[in-house]
This record gives structure tokens, sequence and C-alpha cells, in this order.
């Protein structure tokens, strides 16, 4: 599997609609991957009219070459979601400050969504120079795992005498040398003249507003040089040939590229360009993981003694997603990945349907723990010129606590490895279900916020 990262520049404003209540349009605060999947297709198919024309017209799942490979085949790329590169990074610049400033930039590192586990102060939440961030996934397990409540509050709070409770804190975050920078994009409200279609004039009493992404912004509040907002993304193809291919085209035509609504009306203009990038590392985040987790079982032991270590020759892992996922289990939606669908998205359903009862079930795969939230999402397919299905979703930041027996380890090591290139449930190719495996957040601890 190949990957490529794609740089996304935003050169005017972006309509990515999300929700339409009335007449307003709420903006996604991404550009989700079936906009930027839908974007190259048309244009592949834009520029191959000028050479063959009608060919949108002509069937391309028997012999559309290159164009079936990408889209239409039974391993079609996959377009991950474009999340915002501009961090907010304190200035020190003034070292005589006792709290530095934020100032945004755009930074190269890997933008990742925090996990629903992450919690920060109630009254100033966000991370250092503020109170900071922490996780609470293995804290609480160790916990539930002891019979001992867990309330986590908010150290900082705590010796200063404030409000010390805490509240989870989500969105986007990278970190470069052990500093965390939050992510995020602004947006404006267009107001718009409805149109009456018989006098092709404006209509009276009809107003719309479309909720855009900006597409620059400040360093400071008060700077006066602006910006380009940049998204960053990923495309994972399976021939190396076609991965090639793809760059090549993407980095030809990349200024000719449109995202999102209303890109006649002079929005949704975006340079992309696209490189060759590296797989991650899998074992080695699992192995860290696992360490965490047996350090802190060991603190939290001092509570009581348990009749059974459940660390003991067992391996754990987490499943954070990355995106929204469509998830479906006997034919129903669902929000939790069971150990059953886990094991289906591996291609160790057979395996598992050959255990005999329900010990040796969760001794090859149980599912410890899982903490989810749903929502809907809907969207417009321009090549149908039809709304897509309303399809419940479970939301990005989720997280599930799974553990195997240790010698499964190595095997599902590698399944992982696979799983996180590929997604969980339907519609992975348009950016639903990317995960990652063992999230390194969840080893930020309560003393340690970030």
């Amino acid at each position: 599997m190949k990957r490529i990262k794609l740089k996304i520049t935003a050169l005017s404003p972006l309509a990515i609609a999300a929700k339409k209540p009335g007449s307003v349009s709420e903006a996604e605060d991404h550009i989700p991957g079936s906009v930027i999947r839908g974007a190259i297709a048309s244009q592949i198919l834009q520029l191959s009219n000028q050479q063959t024309p009608r060919i949108a017209e002509q069937n391309l799942t028997a012999d559309g070459g290159d164009f079936e490979a990408l889209f239409l085949g039974d391993e079609p790329a996959i377009f991950q979601n474009a999340y915002p590169a501009v961090a907010k990074i304190p200035d020190e610049s003034n070292p005589n400050k006792s709290r530095p400033d934020l100032i945004s930039r755009v930074v190269n590192d890997e933008i990742l969504v925090l996990p629903a586990t992450a919690v920060s102060s109630k009254t100033d939440p966000g991370f250092k120079p503020k109170n900071g961030v922490f996780d609470t996934l293995i804290d609480r397990f160790c916990a539930d795992a002891f019979n001992y409540p867990y309330d986590p509050s908010d150290p900082k709070s705590i010796k200063e005498n404030a409000d010390a409770r805490v509240e989870p804190y989500s969105g986007f975050y990278s970190c470069k040398d052990g500093k965390y920078r939050s992510h995020s994009n602004s947006t404006r409200f267009l107001t718009r003249v409805g149109i009456n279609r018989q006098r092709a004039t404006s209509q009276d009493d009809i107003l719309y507003s479309i909720e855009v992404l900006n597409e620059s912004f400040q360093e400071t509040p008060q700077g006066q040089n602006w910006h380009h907002v940049v998204y960053r993304s990923e495309i994972l193809v399976k021939d190396a040939e076609l991965a090639k291919s793809l760059i090549k085209f993407i980095n030809d035509n990349f200024q000719l590229f449109r995202l999102g609504g209303a890109t006649s009306r002079g929005l949704g203009k975006v340079e992309i360009t696209a490189t060759i990038d590296e797989d991650a590392v899998t074992k080695a985040r699992i192995k860290e993981f696992n360490e965490q987790l047996e350090t802190r079982y060991r603190l939290w032991s001092v509570f009581s003694t348990l009749e059974k270590n459940l660390l003991e020759n067992r391996t754990y892992f987490t499943l954070d997603l990355q995106s929204d996922a469509i998830l479906t289990e006997n034919w129903r939606r669902t929000t939790v990945i069971s150990p059953k669908m886990l094991c289906e998205f591996v291609n160790l359903d057979d395996e598992f349907a050959q255990l005999n009862d329900e010990e040796e079930k969760n001794n090859f795969l149980k599912l410890e723990v899982a903490y989810s939230s749903y929502n809907y999402r809907s969207g417009w397919n321009s090549a149908w010129g039809l709304m897509k299905d309303i399809e419940l979703v479970t939301n990005r930041g989720s997280v599930y606590l799974f553990s195997t027996n240790k010698e499964n380890e190595k095997k599902w090591t590698d399944k992982l490895k696979d799983l996180e290139l590929n997604g969980v449930g339907d519609r992975t190719s348009e950016g639903f279900g990317q995960i990652q495996v063992c999230n390194e957040f969840h080893n930020v601890f309560r003393e340690n916020a970030v």
C-alpha cells in the first residue's frame, strides 16, 4: 500500500456543508475525503473528455483503465479526510511574559484527532500554557479493575484553589518534540439573495446564508499579514505505478481543483500538491501502550489485591477513530466495534466462529471498554445529482480497548497494521472509518498534563 500525502492550500472560501437547518448552511471543520475524491474524479473526467468526448457516459466499470482502478474497482483508492494544519503555538519571542501568547502557524506534523477519553479544565481548557490536557483511559480501566471510584480533577486548578472540575476536550492536535498544539480553522457567513427564476432578478424576502471555511488567517489578532490556510490529507493506493500516475496528475493540475459547493460563484478554489509518505510504526505503539498500562496497574494495586492479574498473559490495544465511521452489525447500525466485527475487518472471522464457548472467544479477543457517540451524516453526490443517504455514524475520537492472549500478539500486530491502512466499516474509500492503533495520547497522564 502506497501512502500519498496531500497538501491542500485554500485560495478562496470553502463551502463544505455539514447541515442545512432552514436557510443557513453550516460548514464542516475539515474537508471530508468524499469531497477530495469527487474533485479528483471530476477533474480526471473533464480532462479525459477533451480527448475522448462523452467519456462520462461510457461504462467505466468495464474498461475504465486507471480511473476504474482508482474509483470503481474492488479495492479502490482510499481518500482520507483533510484536517487543518494551522496550529496554535506559544509565542516565545518575549521571555519576560509569565504566560506566552498563542500565535497561529502552519506546521508540517501529522494531524490527529484527540480521543474521547481526553479531558481538560472546565475553566481554562486547552494545551499548555493553559491548564493542560490529559487522558483518562488507562487510569479509568485500572480504577474499575480494583473497584475504586475514579473522578479526575485538574491539578493546576487545585494548586491555584480554583474550580478543579474537568470535562471532555476534543479537536485536532499535533505533537513535535513533546510539545502538543491544537489545530483549528475559522469560519464566516456569506449572505446571499435568492433569485426569482421567472424574472431572473432578486426575490423579495428571500435571503440565505452560507457558512464557509476561511481561506486565510492572521498569526496574531493584531497582525497585518495574512496567510493561506493549509489542510493535510492522505490517499492510499495499492498499486505503486498507479500511485505514481496519480501523483503526477495531481501535481500537473494542482491549480485546477475545486472543493465543496458554490464553485461557480468563486468558492472552493484550492491548490493541491502530492508526495509519497512512509508508513507509520504500529508495533512500537502497541508495546509502549502495554508498558504504560502495566506501570499504572502496579500503582493502582496499592488499593486492593485481585485474585487474578488482568494483565497476566494478555496484550492490550486500542482502536481510535480518526474520522467518523459507518458501522454495521447484523444489518443494523451500531456505534460499538464488537470482537466479532473486528475479526471480520481483519479476516479472522472463520477462526473466531470456530471457538465454542464465551471463555474461548474472550481468550482470543475481548472488548474491555468502549467510549463512543453518534451523529448523522448526509451529503450531495455531484455525479448522480442526488442527495446521499442519511447515515448514522460513530463520531471521530471514539475509543475501543481490546485485549488478546499473549500468544496471538504477533498475529494481531500484523493484522492491525493493515487495518490502519484499510479502515473499518462502510465507505472507507470516502474517508470514513480511519483508525489509529494505540494513539500515543493515551500515555499522557494527569500528573503530566500537556
